[in-house]
């Protein structure tokens, strides 16, 4: 019926000792309780809230999960970074269909990078990285723009961090069809030509290895006010485009893939439906 976002980047917003920042917390209490409130004010029966990667590994999650509850009356429940993996296949796996055969898929976050193949609703395989464009960002590129040489070295490290995910990857099995999720992906793709979103969900869009080689060389020269000005980078976002193009990057490098898929349907659509096939007395395709 409706959609309203907000973005916090909790991963940015996460201090030396690992603890979202007072800052960051704040943010996420304002948030969660505006959502709730144009839930309460829509009808809405029931309410799922749902924290990922970057409340999962923040040292104070407990502290600020509580302060959630205190202030907003919401309990946010936090996905493993399996579940959440394991979620955005299946939502992967339902917008394809079974034609789709084995799929891979890649999905980019603020905190963490999900890698999954399989040729059922659950897949073989399930990695969540501590490889998100806000955390890298945070980590590595805090000059605007960046340098070449911190580039450079970024690169090989996320080359030695994914040796090993893509062994046991391509040990699963070839797959039939590669995809990308995530607001990344879809920019990363609309920055390489991609049709924009007003076309609809249905069209089909694309991301090349040869194509983001050049976008990165394109956008790593540009500030973040610059790459905001680009078509398909929101301003929230410009900032760790950069760290988002190089985790793809690294990711279609280590596991020999040319050309993904965008889909529209991500974690999001994932918890909808589980929720409703175990509802609906479906089984519950989550591993837990």
């Amino acid at each position: 019926m409706s959609s309203t976002k907000s973005t916090l980047r909790l991963a940015e917003n996460t201090d030396d000792r690992g603890d979202i920042t007072e800052a960051g917390a704040d943010r996420l209490v304002a948030a969660v309780g505006d959502f709730a409130s144009i839930a309460s004010t829509s009808g809405c029966g029931e309410l799922m809230a749902f924290a990922t990667s970057a409340v999962r590994d923040a040292n104070n999650s407990e502290a600020v999960l509580a302060r959630v509850r205190e202030e907003t009356g919401v309990r946010l429940e936090v996905l493993s970074g399996v579940d959440e993996a394991r979620l955005t296949f299946l939502a992967v796996r339902r917008w394809y269909g079974w034609s789709a055969g084995r799929i891979m898929n890649f999905d980019i976050g603020g905190g963490s990078l999900e890698l999954t193949s399989g040729g059922d609703e659950d897949p073989d395989v399930a990695f969540s990285l501590q490889l998100g464009a806000g955390r890298l960002t945070r980590d590595w590129l805090s000059a605007d723009p960046p340098g070449k040489r911190r580039i450079a070295v970024l690169r090989d490290w996320l080359d030695a961090e994914l040796v090993e995910p893509a062994k046991v990857l391509r040990a699963a099995g070839t797959p039939d069809r590669v995809v990308g999720t995530s607001k990344t992906f879809r920019s990363l793709a609309r920055l390489t030509g991609a049709a924009p979103s007003a076309a609809g969900p249905r069209v089909r869009r694309t991301l090349t290895s040869s194509g983001l080689r050049q976008l990165i060389a394109f956008i790593s020269r540009m500030t973040t006010a610059d790459r905001a000005e680009l078509e398909g980078v929101s301003a929230d976002r410009s900032q760790q485009i950069v760290a988002g193009a190089l985790i793809a990057e690294a990711s279609m490098r280590a596991l020999s893939v040319d050309e993904l898929e965008i889909c529209p349907w991500a974690l999001r659509e994932g918890l909808i439906l589980r929720k409703l096939d175990t509802e609906m007395g479906g089984e519950l395709v989550v591993a837990r």
